[in-house]
């Protein structure tokens, strides 16, 4: 079996974060492993209260995974302090970390900041570099660039940029009214698209941890990083078009949409 590592923040209302990241990696097959950055108070409403583990901690965690269980893929999500980006980068080097996806988590989908200006410093300076491919979305792009991003052609050069400042490669993610849920990957000095549908569903919580655990998950098999997005876009409009309707706010999407077994039926 496959396995693969998040390191990412977790959150308590079960749609983004860790465990979406384990739910994707699970039904993708990949046996998933975790090293918690922060405990976060939150539900589909907004963020209460964010608590970093210690960067002494979450250099054990990661000691204990790399050392026993060796992942063949690493997603990087919620990072809040450049004390623990620093601790994350060291470890990634130290243990030759391979097919690193990091999904450059800034703000959540209600709005809430989940990083502080310092770390987004750290960010650009350790970890960014080490990555096999970043999943901006359009904000994310934007502070990442320092640049507008309002059309497709800004998406372009914005991903163009990325990824020369950074020499990995880039999915810039579309939406945010800029186009109709088309991602562009740019890597090795070539853009392709990857074309997707708007669904009419606004549980959206957690869609950018599961692409990037989902593009995790197809590396940790094997696919190369085209095929690997597509598939996982493929996945992430399934689990939305199945309209899960959970929480008062922006609810969590069904991880489990593809999942048939005697185990998985419902209830009596």
């Amino acid at each position: 079996m496959r396995t693969a590592l998040t390191i990412a923040g977790s959150d308590s209302s079960g749609g983004a974060g860790i465990q979406a990241d384990m739910k994707t990696m699970t039904v993708h097959g990949i046996y998933a492993m975790s090293a918690i950055t922060a405990l976060t108070a939150q539900n589909t409403t907004g963020v209460t209260s964010i608590m970093d583990v210690t960067p002494t901690f979450l250099g054990e965690e990661l000691d204990c995974i790399f050392t026993d269980i060796f992942p063949d893929a690493v997603k990087i999500g919620m990072v809040s302090s450049g004390a623990l980006i620093e601790v994350i980068a060291d470890k990634l080097i130290q243990y030759e970390a391979r097919n690193v996806v990091v999904d450059p988590v800034m703000v959540a989908t209600s709005g809430a900041r989940l990083i502080s200006v310092d770390a987004v410093e750290v960010l650009k300076r350790r970890l960014l570099p080490l990555a096999t491919v970043l999943t901006p979305n359009i904000p994310e792009a934007e502070v990442l660039t320092g640049m507008p991003i309002n059309n497709e052609e800004d998406m372009v050069e914005a991903a163009k940029a990325i990824s020369e400042i950074y020499s990995c490669a880039v999915l810039c993610k579309g939406g945010h009214q800029v186009n109709d849920a088309n991602d562009l990957l740019y890597h090795d000095g070539q853009a392709e698209w990857f074309l997707g549908k708007r669904i009419a569903n606004s549980n959206t919580h957690g869609t950018g941890c599961t692409l990037s655990s989902a593009i995790a998950s197809n590396l940790a098999k094997g696919y190369d990083l085209n095929t690997a997005v597509q598939n996982a876009k493929e996945y992430i409009s399934g689990a939305l078009a199945d309209m899960l309707d959970l929480g008062k706010g922006s609810g969590p999407m069904n991880h489990a949409f593809d999942v048939h077994s005697r185990f998985s039926q419902g209830v009596r």
